[in-house]
């Protein structure tokens, strides 16, 4: 099944002769207790969200901006969110944006389940990653592109203290001021978008969702596996193979996040603006950016992807080694 990798062991005897220790390098679905899995990945999850959320605040920002004409950049638009509306401010749309714990349940299960599959017929770890990433993310956004495009009208309603009141960053007209909950404001603009385009409103930038995340799941989980191939075997024995998990992940963040930026400027300026198509979308990007496009928010999208890359893993995989069936547990590196 090609499941358990061989590693270096400490040297015996006068240090002449390495012995070789078996360990498992990725655990399996089969290998868990999904009755300790599926609690604990929930609440990791929800942990990474709460800290790294003010990130995808500042890349949203960012990237529906008109050029530079409201934020300088990611630290500049971080400094002017915080002086006009606080820490709250830095955690606009959460509670809709939370419902992707859900998603993230049937991203992992799909993930997983695929990978089992495309085990049983004898692909290779890397294929399975790239078919099984990919497949997940088409689940994953069919069910949290609605919660998305309403937690993205949340977040930009507060750029207009910054840019004044411009129709595109408030296309649905909502009613903003000091007294109104985030709670009401996401009930006024789930109401308006059900009022102006139906159900499928909810949809708006599907497709862009589509074609910016399934690639971007499929080559990150596809990348990782490179990664941790690689560095495992320019890694001595004694670093962490936890570690250098994490290290994969950040590096596949990082190439995934450079080669699907325009796509990710695209679908939200679709799903925040309004715009009629995606080429629309992308004749209005290139028209006001030309090739700056390719960089619009990428700082903003190193870090938070990075940050997200580094930390889902670090939980994952430990959530991965707590919950492994206790057979498999002396087999396990740390």
């Amino acid at each position: 099944m090609n499941r358990i990798s061989v590693a270096s062991g400490a040297a015996t005897g006068s240090g002449s002769s390495v012995d070789a220790t078996p360990y498992i390098r990725t655990i399996e679905w089969d290998m868990m207790n999904k009755t300790k899995f599926f609690p604990l990945s929930m609440l990791s999850s929800f942990s990474v969200r709460c800290c790294l959320f003010p990130l995808t605040v500042i890349k949203t920002q960012l990237q529906v901006q008109y050029k530079s004409d409201v934020y300088k950049g990611m630290i500049d638009c971080a400094i002017k969110i915080y002086r006009s509306e606080g820490i709250p401010g830095l955690y606009r749309g959460f509670w809709i944006s939370s419902v992707q714990i859900v998603s993230g349940v049937f991203y992992i299960s799909t993930y997983e389940g695929v990978r089992h599959l495309m085990n049983e017929m004898g692909a290779g770890h890397r294929a399975k990653a790239l078919v099984a990433g990919g497949c997940a993310s088409l689940v994953g956004q069919t069910i949290v592109v609605p919660f998305d495009v309403i937690s993205q009208h949340a977040m930009v309603l507060g750029m207009a203290a910054h840019a004044g009141p411009r129709a595109d960053l408030n296309p649905l007209g909502i009613k903003t001021g000091p007294g109104r909950s985030r709670f009401a404001l996401s009930l006024d603009i789930s109401r308006e978008i059900l009022k102006r385009d139906g159900f499928r409103g909810f949809y708006r930038g599907y497709t862009a969702s589509l074609m910016a995340y399934v690639p971007n799941s499929a080559m990150w989980w596809a990348f990782y596996h490179l990664y941790q191939d690689e560095l495992c075997r320019i890694c001595p024995p004694w670093v962490s193979h936890l570690f250098i998990q994490c290290v994969a992940g950040s590096l596949g963040g990082f190439t995934t996040t450079i080669i699907t930026n325009p796509l990710d400027i695209v679908r939200a300026r679709l799903q925040v603006q309004r715009l009629d198509s995606m080429r629309v979308a992308f004749q209005e990007l290139w028209r006001e950016e030309h090739l700056h496009c390719f960089f619009k928010g990428l700082s903003a999208r190193l870090v938070q992807s990075a940050a997200f890359s580094f930390s889902i893993i670090l939980g994952y995989e430990t959530i991965k080694r707590i919950a492994v069936e206790e057979q498999y547990k002396h087999q396990i590196r740390w």
